[in-house]
């Protein structure tokens, strides 16, 4: 018999079922929210895989294409390779609950949200994470939750919970979040709600819009919470006991008289070759000086001194004040870029931040390069693209080049977020765009790297961006009540700290964001102070991208195509097409240019060579001419009847030159004149209301008389 449970969220409800389906999963839940429904289970194994001394957590969100009434394209007609939607909302509930679990829980672990039905207006992320959090909260699987999550978008002003797929567009913020529960702090009240992750993307807004966003999702997941609690008190089952992790005093002392002098040494090398060879040799030698031959106790050793290089990292940054490599807390590390440097490109970036090192090339194309990706909730056209490759010399490592995986993906798509809203119009800029990213060194904040050198290649290419957008990735470290809040931070001072806080925008406000959170404690006061730091470091990286270029050139790449666009009527797209595309055909033919026309009339022709372009123009208007009274056409007999003759004067366009319209003189017969193929001048006399045009050959040539 299945256990329901429903409250209402953002004035719609959503329900729990459980021990419904999936009976032989640790815990299952089916959400429904609206007519979307996602079925969500967790699996934890009760063995631990030998040497395993981390958690295999793997998490796969599907949308199944039924849940549209749809079936999958293809060859093979089933759901294939995840979509981009998919890895990024498995990524996003994978960053959710991969902190909760305990430490020293090591059993392989799966999470699978299925979207079994799918409505326009309820959003499958926030029904799959709920899913998520409720599945683990009554298993027995260790989890620190319960969690929920909120989208919230900003429309005429307002703060909006959930809004539906069709509003998000005009909102001003669109921001995905999740709140936990954590015991009562200064609200007084019985629990406190605090974010343990948030991405999303925004219109400039100002910081402390962003900070009343929070706030407002933060309050709104209280009865997703509630909810939750409530179903654990009446079917949720004992937690497993997890590992304790306890401490081997000895061992620990030993290995720090051992390593410590040496590990502090690597610690102060700003260089990060330098310091990883420092620290990869203290390693070696306290881990075979005490382990020996012995790989239980040597992968003990190694688990030491990790906690003790996080140990000696902390307690500089907040004892000593230092930094691995010298700065203060807010400085960024010196900053370089150069643009134009690949010369046959449409354009290209290079940006230095430190040992960070991005390249960012532009490629232009048309209409028809726009990606189409076909989601459960319909087909989207992207005119914009953004790619982010990161190889493995980046990170002085040898390995296999792979297809991009989710973090590439997740990369990529926080910097398109960053930059997509500050791009023109496409009907002032009617080009399809595509950056790649190729990170050539990383040294921490590659995905901002993108943001800064996407930026600038966009104006090396002349696509006249609105305004330069930036980004900056913020760390913080609190032990305590000691905090520090770090600006540009290195990749170690992200694997060491508590937060990873990605910030993008413009000197006016935020364009995208992404944050994971990795303790408890955080803060209004301290997510304030972060983002008000953030925005000085933006301005700050902002001034010296303006060194580099000031501002998008005045023209595209003369490799770039030159894009034109005809608008003609909905019911003249025929004309240009042509039987069996005849016209369209010949355009390119003998022009040379790619043509794109749209159902709407638009017709977007592309060239790099001016003059073929404006031939191409010039057919594609003589295709869809209108006839004007009064004016001369030199047309086509195409039809001899007894009263007359019928002249093509414009492509799929005829008139009656009637018989006595033929010559000045009278004549018996038309064809004692004309005959069917014959060129002949005439004028139009009469356009009537149903389209009918009347024709004069004696009128035209009077005209050609005068």
């Amino acid at each position: 018999m299945s256990n329901v449970f429903s409250a209402d969220f953002a004035g719609r409800n959503i329900s729990l079922k459980a021990d419904y389906v999936a009976a032989q999963a640790d815990g299952a839940m089916l959400v429904s929210y609206g007519d979307t429904v996602v079925l969500v289970t967790a699996v934890s194994l009760k063995s631990i895989r030998e040497g395993v001394d981390f958690l295999p957590l793997t998490v796969d969100y599907q949308e199944m294409t039924f849940a549209a009434g749809k079936i999958p394209g293809g060859f093979f007609k089933r759901e294939g390779r995840p979509n981009e939607r998919e890895i990024l909302t498995s990524r996003i509930i994978d960053r959710s609950i991969r902190p909760l679990f305990p430490k020293g829980y090591y059993s392989e672990t799966q999470l699978i949200a299925s979207v079994l039905s799918m409505d326009k207006e309820n959003d499958s992320v926030v029904t799959a994470m709920l899913g998520a959090s409720a599945a683990l909260h009554v298993s027995n699987i260790p989890f620190k939750g319960p969690i929920a999550g909120v989208r919230i978008g900003l429309i005429d002003g307002q703060l909006v919970c959930n809004p539906a797929s069709d509003k998000i567009e005009q909102s001003e913020i669109n921001i995905f979040m999740v709140g936990r529960k954590v015991a009562p702090g200064k609200s007084g009240r019985d629990y406190d709600v605090e974010l343990v992750m948030m991405e999303g993307d925004s219109k400039e807004v100002a910081e402390s819009v962003i900070i009343d966003a929070i706030k407002f999702g933060l309050e709104a997941v209280r009865p997703l919470i509630d909810l939750q609690d409530k179903m654990r008190e009446v079917i949720g089952k004992p937690k497993r006991q997890s590992a304790e992790v306890i401490k081997d005093e000895e061992l620990t002392a030993r290995v720090k008289s051992e390593a410590l002098a040496g590990l502090q040494e690597g610690y102060r090398m700003p260089r990060k070759l330098e310091r990883y060879g420092k620290l990869g040799e203290v390693r070696e030698r306290v881990i075979k000086s005490i382990g020996g031959d012995d790989s239980a106790l040597c992968k003990k050793v190694a688990g030491i001194i990790e906690a003790l290089e996080n140990d000696i990292l902390r307690s500089m940054i907040i004892n000593e004040k230092k930094r691995i490599d010298g700065r203060t807390s807010t400085e960024i590390r010196p900053i370089s870029s150069e643009v134009g440097i690949l010369p046959r490109t449409h354009g290209s970036a290079l940006f230095n931040r430190g040992e960070t090192q991005a390249l960012a090339v532009v490629t232009l194309g048309t209409s028809s390069d726009e990606q189409r990706i076909d989601f459960i909730g319909g087909e989207e056209r992207r005119a914009f693209m953004l790619h982010y490759n990161f190889p493995p010399y980046s990170v002085g490592e040898a390995k296999g080049q792979r297809s991009p995986g989710r973090r590439e993906i997740g990369h990529g798509a926080l910097a398109r977020k960053a930059l997509i809203s500050l791009l023109p119009p496409a009907e002032t800029f009617p080009y399809t765009i595509r950056i790649v990213s190729e990170i050539l060194s990383s040294n921490g904040s590659s995905s901002m790297a993108t943001v800064c050198g996407g930026t600038l290649s966009l104006m090396d290419a002349g696509v006249p961006i609105k305004d330069f957008v930036a980004g900056i990735a913020m760390g913080l470290l609190k032990e305590g009540d000691d905090v520090v809040i770090l600006s540009d931070i290195l990749g170690d001072e992200d694997h060491a700290g508590d937060m990873d806080f990605k910030v993008c925008g413009t000197e006016k406000g935020v364009t995208a964001l992404q944050m994971d959170i990795k303790i408890d404690g955080l803060t209004e006061d301290i997510l304030r102070k972060a983002l008000d730091q953030a925005r000085e470091g933006r301005v700050f990286i902002i001034g010296k991208m303006r060194e580099t270029i000031s501002a998008p050139r005045s023209d595209i790449s003369l490799y770039a195509p030159r894009i034109t666009t005809v608008k003609v009527k909905e019911d003249q797209v025929r004309n240009v097409i042509g039987s069996g595309g005849k016209n369209i055909r010949q355009i390119i033919s003998e022009t040379g240019v790619t043509i794109d026309v749209e159902d709407d009339g638009t017709v977007t022709i592309a060239s790099a060579d001016a003059e073929a372009a404006a031939r191409a123009v010039a057919m594609v208007k003589w295709l869809t001419e209108e006839a004007e009274i009064g004016k001369i056409y030199q047309g086509t007999v195409k039809k001899i009847v007894d009263f007359g003759a019928f002249v093509e004067i414009l492509p799929g366009t005829e008139g009656l030159l009637h018989i006595s319209q033929i010559a000045k003189e009278r004549i018996a017969k038309v064809t004692d004149v004309l005959q069917e193929g014959d060129e002949v001048a005439v004028k139009v006399l009469e356009i009537d209301k149903s389209g009918k045009i009347r024709l004069s050959r004696k009128d035209a040539l009077s005209a050609d008389n005068k």
